[in-house]
C-alpha cells in the first residue's frame, strides 16, 4: 500500500494504534533510525539531499527503504531486550534495530509502541527479502473503493494529520495568492487556516473538492483523493482534459469532506412501539471542530523544495 499520510504526525502521550492494517506492507523511502544528526550539523546543499528543505527535527543517517509492517504480522523474531529503550509505556527504537531473527540473531528491524508512536515494525532493507506470495492483492478501482466503504478506516480519529498535510499542500499550490475555501466541510477543516496563513483580497482562488462520484466543480484548486494502495492521484478524466490545479489529501479524509456519514434519527410523532427501548444512541459528536496539525503542516512543507521562496519560509516559521 501506499505510505500512510499518518507519518506526519502523531499525538503526544497517546497510546495509538497499528498504522498498517494486517496483511499489508508499505516502504518508507526516507532514511530513518540512527545515528541522528541535529540540523545544525548539516549544511543546507546536504540536507536537500536527503529530501529536508527546511529544518524539522533530527535527520536520520539510517538506511532508506525500511519496510513496514503491522507488528502482529511478523513471525520468527523476538525483541534484543538491551534496545527496549522507550519513553513511558513501550518502546520507540531510540536504541537501534530492536528485533533479531530467532534463526540467527542478526538485528532484522525496529519495533515502536510507545505512546506518541504509531504501533509499527520497520524491517532493515538490507534483510528483507521479497518472495511471490499469490494471491497478490488487486489494485481496487475508485469506484470499488467508494462502494465498499475501503476509504473510510479507523484511523479518522487522527483526521487533523491529513488535514495539516492537504492544509501545506494548498498553501504550495496557491503560490501566495488569497485562496477562498468553498462553503460546507471544506471551508469548516481548511477556511480559518488559510485565512490566517494567506493574504486577503480580490481575486482568491476557489479551493473545492473533486473526484470519484462527487464531480468536478468549477473551482481553481480541487482537493482531490490519493488512492490508498498505489498513491497515484485521482485524475478528471483520465489527465486528459485541463481542469483545476490537484491537491493531494487522503483518501480517507477526502471522503469524509465529499460524503459526510449520515446521521439517523426518530422520526418526531409516534416514536418506538410499546416495550422496546432504544439501544442505538446517535454517534457523539466531537467536543472541538478538527483543526489540522502544526506539526503535520510543517512536516509536509518541510519536504517540498518550494519552502526555499521567502514567503513560504515566513509561513513555515511561522507555523499554522
Amino acid at each position: 500500500m501506499a505510505l500512510p499520510i499518518h507519518l506526519a504526525g502523531t499525538h503526544w502521550e497517546t497510546l495509538h494504534p497499528p498504522l498498517l492494517e494486517a496483511g499489508c506492507y508499505a516502504v518508507d523511502p526516507e532514511p530513518y533510525g540512527p545515528p541522528w544528526r541535529q540540523p545544525d550539523e548539516v549544511g543546507a546543499r546536504e540536507a536537500a539531499e536527503w529530501g529536508r528543505f527546511a529544518p524539522f527535527g533530527a535527520l536520520s543517517d539510517g538506511p532508506s527503504g525500511t519496510v513496514l509492517l503491522a507488528p502482529g504480522d511478523m513471525r520468527g523474531t523476538g525483541l534484543i531486550m538491551k534496545r527496549t529503550g522507550g519513553y513511558c509505556m513501550g518502546i520507540d527504537g531510540r536504541d537501534g534495530p530492536n528485533l533479531a531473527c530467532l534463526s540467527c540473531d542478526l538485528p532484522v528491524g525496529t519495533r515502536m509502541d510507545d505512546c506518541g508512536c504509531w504501533q509499527v515494525v520497520r524491517l532493515v532493507p538490507q534483510a528483507v527479502v521479497r518472495l511471490p506470495a499469490p494471491p497478490e492483492r488487486p489494485v481496487m478501482e475508485w469506484a470499488e473503493l467508494l462502494a465498499t466503504g475501503a476509504l473510510r478506516h479507523r484511523l479518522s480519529d487522527y483526521g487533523d494529520i491529513p488535514a495539516g498535510a492537504a492544509l501545506a499542500q494548498v498553501v504550495v499550490a496557491a503560490g501566495g495568492a488569497p485562496v477562498e475555501a468553498a462553503p460546507g466541510p471544506v471551508a469548516e477543516l481548511l477556511g480559518r487556516a488559510l485565512g490566517a496563513l494567506l493574504p486577503a483580497g480580490e481575486g482568491a482562488l476557489r479551493l473545492d473538492l473533486a473526484g470519484p462520484g462527487f464531480g468536478e466543480p468549477a473551482a481553481d484548486l480541487a482537493l482531490v483523493p490519493v488512492h490508498p494502495q498505489t498513491g497515484d492521484l485521482w485524475q478528471p478524466h483520465g489527465g486528459t482534459v485541463p481542469g483545476p490545479v490537484l491537491v493531494p489529501m487522503d483518501a480517507a479524509l477526502w471522503a469524509d469532506l465529499a460524503f459526510p456519514p449520515h446521521r439517523t434519527r426518530l422520526p418526531v410523532v409516534g416514536g418506538l412501539p410499546a416495550g422496546v427501548e432504544r439501544d442505538d444512541p446517535l454517534p457523539p459528536h466531537p467536543q472541538y471542530p478538527v483543526q489540522p496539525s502544526t506539526e503535520a503542516f510543517r512536516y509536509t512543507l518541510a519536504r517540498m523544495p518550494a519552502v526555499a521562496e521567502p514567503w513560504l519560509r515566513t509561513i513555515y516559521d511561522r507555523g499554522c
